[in-house]
């Protein structure tokens, strides 16, 4: 087995609807009664080449529409963890999308009944320690985000930070300044995808105006020189996911992904999946592909592997601890 799948790791940006295999789908969709507009698995797992952003998105909403109980959201987690763990995964700060699905009738309480009962004993049954992000949908703008804090409120002993996501062109992260601030103010983590396909006037933003403690993606930060040197001088994470990247046609090819200029700039790179349903690849086998395309030694896979850790939210002496197993 290669070391990208056995080195011990945390994954750091990962959205859990986004880990919804074809065969859970229709699953689901069975249980529910949801109608598909899929003929068969194959013919879903056919519509997995997409153009851009946006055309993945139409396709990731479709196929979590069959998401409507606790026990479905409980059952998707589950199907991560096992996964996770055959990856090497020792500690996941798992995103959540809670606008995806209150906008179509599923109440965030059955949202987080599910999500929590799966992750209440992930330690336990899967040797995973995890963390859970709500994630605002930057498409629907600043006031649905902060109408979205309020609905949380109830709910935030589940809740160890927020995020924000989806198409990032034309919604740029200074326009949630206000809901970052609350978030900040009530002892939230919060972190912001980008600079993926957006430009790295969206990193400085959410580095400088969304006070983000990591950076999702952030591969465009290699246009930017100085924006280089503050992200290595702050040692600011940036969470890569190299198949999604390609997949999204953000980068032509792993070979040539912008990751050794991040590297080489000293800035801090971790090593995610994002998507893995959809993008062809869950965290150990984006450590492998990246390894074998960019011709890696085992050192820097070791490194991203620590790199993990000491991005993650974890205690300090967890992380070390983790860290040592590495090293």
């Amino acid at each position: 087995m290669s070391l990208g799948l056995t080195l011990p790791k945390a994954e750091l940006h990962l959205h859990i609807e986004g880990t919804i295999e074809p065969e859970l789908v229709f699953g689901l969709a069975r249980r529910n009664g949801v109608e598909l507009p899929f003929a068969t698995v194959d013919d879903l797992r056919r519509r997995y080449v997409f153009d851009d952003l946006q055309s993945f998105l139409d396709l990731y909403y479709l196929s979590m529409a069959v998401l409507r109980t606790a026990q479905d959201f409980t059952d998707l987690t589950d199907a991560y963890l096992a996964k996770a763990r055959e990856q090497g995964v020792r500690h996941a700060e798992i995103f959540f999308d809670p606008q995806a699905h209150v906008s179509r009738g599923v109440p965030l309480a059955e949202v987080l009944t599910g999500l929590t009962e799966s992750l209440r004993t992930s330690r336990e049954r899967f040797g995973i320690s995890t963390r859970l992000i709500a994630c605002f949908l930057r498409d629907l703008g600043p006031q649905e985000a902060l109408a979205t804090w309020e609905t949380l409120q109830p709910h935030l002993e589940h809740i160890d930070g927020i995020g924000l996501d989806s198409a990032e062109v034309g919604h740029p992260p200074q326009l949630f300044e206000p809901v970052f601030t609350r978030a900040r103010e009530a002892g939230l983590h919060v972190v912001a995808h980008a600079g993926e396909e957006g430009p790295p006037e969206y990193v400085w933003q959410a580095i400088d105006v969304l006070g983000v403690e990591r950076v999702d993606h952030g591969i465009r930060s290699v246009e930017d020189g100085a924006l280089l040197k503050r992200l290595a001088a702050d040692r600011t994470p940036l969470t890569v996911c190299p198949l999604s990247n390609v997949r999204l046609r953000c980068v032509p090819e792993l070979s040539r992904h912008p990751l050794p200029r991040l590297l080489e700039a000293g800035v801090l790179v971790t090593i995610n999946s994002d998507d893995p349903s959809y993008f062809g690849g869950y965290v150990g086998e984006n450590f492998t592909a990246l390894q074998e395309a960019l011709k890696l030694d085992d050192s820097v896979l070791r490194q991203f592997a620590a790199d993990s850790f000491r991005a993650s939210f974890l205690p300090e002496a967890e992380r070390d601890a983790l860290i040592a197993e590495i090293e």
